[in-house]
């Protein structure tokens, strides 16, 4: 049997996109008000990525920021686990070219797409790879750019959605700093959040979003104590809750339903907007750039979307 080792975090990063969008902007291209938008999502801005910032870039500029945080020789980097949904490019993946942009010359590279939950299964998978010794350091990547697959047409998602890329660093440790995952899918109701192509042959993302509202605080609370179950922790051990970032009225929801501390729950999502498989990374970054966690904090994260798909699971802050 092959030696078991511990898995931890050690760094982290983030990129977000130069040009900042506000609702007033959005609303002149929707029949939305500022104050609907904010009184509806919880969102002030978010980033829409340029041209120049497509998702290699974006994802090639979180992951050297991850690696520089975390100290380690890019030749340690054995893994590379690159996340999104958004890619118009089917093959070849984005990962391998993440990895050559960066300069990882040893690192095995693919693409992930769990949506929104994508960033915690890449989590559960480079924690699993390090444990069993098939990498030293693995780079996990969540990145989107929704903004080129929402409809201006359609509030609802127009006004949600945002780009960015975040990342991190999961090295060998001593110590089992990332808990075991809690996941599942409910394939049944895939057409509550998906994509659709319209006239003209443009795909577009379509949401029933009282659908995913019901469905997102009715079951995440379930996931949310079954991963610190597996850790072996009380949710009253947990020194800050990062949700994926959907909108402000389901995060409130959960931190209410779990009695969670207000005041220790990322609300990212209120600047970034929803980035999908980036929102839950950004969020980690952001609270780290803010200076009020510790390396060595508890965090719960738990992510979500479509597919019907959701994971969870307990790290530590690097």
């Amino acid at each position: 049997m092959p030696e078991v080792y511990g898995s931890t975090v050690t760094g982290l990063g983030a990129y977000r996109p130069t040009r900042l969008v506000t609702n007033e902007e959005i609303a002149q291209q929707t029949d939305a008000s500022p104050e609907w938008i904010e009184e509806r999502t919880g969102i002030r801005t978010r980033h829409h990525a340029s041209a120049d910032e497509d998702m290699v870039t974006m994802s090639a500029e979180a992951g050297k920021k991850a690696i520089a945080a975390a100290n380690v020789d890019p030749d340690e980097i054995d893994l590379v686990i690159l996340s999104t949904a958004t890619r118009r490019q089917r093959m070849p993946g984005a990962a391998p070219q993440v990895a050559t942009r960066i300069g990882l010359p040893n690192a095995g590279a693919f693409d992930l797409n769990a949506v929104c939950a994508g960033f915690t299964y890449a989590m559960a998978m480079a924690s699993n790879a390090v444990r069993l010794g098939e990498a030293r350091n693995v780079l996990i990547v969540g990145v989107e750019r929704t903004s080129d697959w929402i409809n201006p047409e359609d509030p609802d998602t127009y006004v949600i959605f945002g780009d960015g890329a975040g990342a991190a660093v999961v090295s060998r440790s001593e110590n089992n700093d990332i808990g075991p995952v809690a996941w599942g899918s409910d394939g049944g109701r895939a057409r509550v959040l998906g994509t659709e192509e319209f006239p003209g042959g443009r795909e577009f993302v379509t949401m029933d979003g009282p659908l995913v509202y019901k469905w997102s605080t009715a079951n995440m609370p379930r996931v949310a104590k079954k991963a610190c179950a597996l850790s072996g922790v009380e949710l009253s051990d947990v020194d800050w809750f990062v949700p994926h970032q959907a909108n402000r009225r389901i995060i409130d929801t959960l931190s209410r339903v779990l009695k969670f501390p207000d005041d220790r729950v990322a609300r990212d999502v209120i600047d970034t907007g929803n980035t999908s498989a980036a929102s839950v990374p950004l969020a980690l970054s952001r609270l780290q750039e803010s200076g009020r966690t510790k390396p060595g904090d508890l965090v719960l994260i738990l992510g979500f979307g479509a597919g019907l798909t959701y994971a969870g699971q307990t790290i530590r802050m690097p």
